[in-house]
């Protein structure tokens, strides 16, 4: 595996049980609190939250690096932007 296909999360955050917009607003108060160019994972519920939060977070200007299938929930990977 090379360097540049791991992503490595500097901090993880579960919001599975978490409706919609809260899980948003959660994530994006947590990022702000974190260093430009820091990783976090969030974990998500199927449904609402894994199709409306990448999104959001995209318009927010975070950039989402990944999203995984874990059959229950979903990670999502998104990256604090050195200029935001």
């Amino acid at each position: 595996m090379s360097v540049s296909s791991f992503l490595s999360p500097d901090a993880q955050l579960d919001l599975r049980g978490t409706p919609c917009p809260i899980n948003f607003v959660r994530t994006k108060l947590y990022l702000e609190k974190m260093t430009t160019g820091s990783l976090l994972e969030v974990w998500l519920d199927p449904g609402e939250p894994i199709e409306q939060v990448p999104d959001s977070l995209t318009m927010a200007g975070y950039k989402v690096e990944q999203i995984t299938d874990c059959s229950d929930y979903f990670s999502l990977l998104v990256r604090r932007p050195v200029s935001a």
